[in-house]
């Protein structure tokens, strides 16, 4: 039975099976087969140990040398265990490479054993560590052939050889098995960065799959605050009012019902538009609300209105940017300050709606006169969450604007939104 993943490491684990599909097609059908199929890699490298001393182990049989050819056998047997101990692999290597060229110097798989041991010891090891072995692995078979290996006699013909002969061909043959591990250790240090360089993107995608994923349940969380927050508190307050007048004007208590009905389904349509993303199959089966705007601003003051505020609004200068963004934080701020005052205002006269826009600067400013008003970002406020003025604040940030909220000097509450607006600009 399969183990859900928690929502948080959902999108994390999205985003490195997205990044582990990437990387395995990029190495292609064979290396993704090697890759996932490391057995079948080491055997791949033992048969090339094999086919490079192949020849050394026939001339060591056919010379009688059957030590030689059992040490090569030894050889190919202990790198089917580099991947699990590189390190014991490489000094039982290295002990047996000296060994076989001791016995057959002219052998053909002349350090060919350190080669994969190297670069299994600098795969698995930091580089510094790995250079270290690399040259305690390399030195003894290297002071071998500097110092105790001998060159052939001269030919049959007399010949004389040329001067400097032996010391020629003993660095010749130092320098190539020092070069020859070196390139090897190298390829092993590069294959290492570039998994780490890997492992690295991947926990960066993780990382940011895992930041989008939070800023999108913050906004939604705020979206969801905005839309419920305002939309219960004006049911309530428009239902107590119904209730009150049903007897004594039934046709007010039809329109204050009538209002009721449409916040409602208002409600309804917005947590359709900010849960309906959430599902792809949602979204397919039915076409989504509009965002809210400015030009809704009306019918959202006439909502409050209905709901028993005594509002007043003056709009001064431009009109609004034509930005459903822009437009829809303008209408969360006012949607909220209304919600506020209508949730903890208390014998209020009036309420003042103000929006001023000036050049790229927009105003929204929120005065009411309530006495005994309670702060809704107070523990006092028994129906507040603290998270109104906060989204606020988040939503005013994106335009470079601040929020301010706080009991007004006259009385009351106020509450003064200032926004940048730089769209025009762009368009001159």
């Amino acid at each position: 039975m399969s183990e859900e993943l928690p929502a948080k490491d959902a999108s994390a684990h999205v985003a490195e099976a997205s990044f582990a599909e990437i990387t395995l097609r990029r190495r292609g059908r064979i290396r993704r087969y090697l890759f996932e199929h490391p057995r079948v890699m080491d055997a791949v490298v033992v048969l090339c140990y094999s086919l490079l001393a192949l020849p050394t182990f026939i001339g060591s049989i056919l010379d009688g040398k059957w030590l030689a050819a059992v040490l090569l056998i030894a050889i190919a047997g202990v790198l089917f265990l580099r991947r699990r101990n590189p390190l014991s692999v490489t000094a039982a290597v290295a002990v047996l490479e000296v060994a076989v060229t001791l016995l057959n110097p002219w052998g053909s798989n002349v350090s060919a054993g350190l080669w994969f041991a190297l670069y299994a010891v600098a795969v698995a090891r930091t580089r510094t560590f790995a250079l270290t072995v690399f040259g305690a692995a390399s030195l003894p078979l290297t002071l071998v052939y500097l110092f105790m290996w001998t060159a052939p006699a001269a030919p049959a013909n007399g010949e004389p050889l040329p001067e400097n002969f032996h010391l020629i061909s003993n660095i010749a043959a130092a320098a190539s098995i020092m070069l020859s591990n070196l390139i090897a250790t190298g390829i092993g240090i590069s294959v290492r960065q570039r998994r780490e360089h890997e492992n690295e993107i991947r926990a960066w995608a993780a990382r940011t799959a895992r930041l989008g994923s939070v800023t999108e349940r913050n906004r939604i969380a705020r979206e969801m605050h905005d839309v419920v927050a305002h939309s219960l508190t004006v049911m309530i307050s428009l239902s107590d009012g119904a209730a009150v007048v049903v007897k004594k004007d039934p046709q007010r208590a039809g329109e204050v019902l009538g209002e009721l009905s449409r916040t409602g389904r208002a409600a309804l349509a917005d947590m359709r538009r900010v849960l309906g993303v959430l599902r792809v199959d949602s979204v397919r089966s039915a076409p989504l609300e509009p965002l809210v705007s400015g030009h809704d601003l009306s019918k959202l003051l006439d909502g409050f209105r209905t709901a028993g505020l005594p509002l007043h609004y003056s709009h001064t200068g431009p009109a609004l940017p034509e930005d459903p963004a822009f437009q829809l934080t303008i209408y969360r701020i006012v949607q909220e300050s209304l919600t506020n005052v209508l949730r903890y205002g208390r014998s209020l006269s009036h309420v003042d709606v103000r929006i001023v826009r000036e050049g790229d600067s927009v105003t929204v400013e929120v005065l009411d006169d309530g006495r005994g008003s309670l702060d809704p970002g107070t523990e006092e406020a028994a129906l507040g969450t603290g998270q109104g003025i906060a989204g606020m604040r988040e939503r005013a940030g994106i335009y470079a604007g601040t929020v301010d909220a706080g009991p007004w000097i006259h009385g009351g509450w106020r509450v003064h939104a200032e926004l940048k607006w730089n769209g025009d600009k762009g368009k001159s």
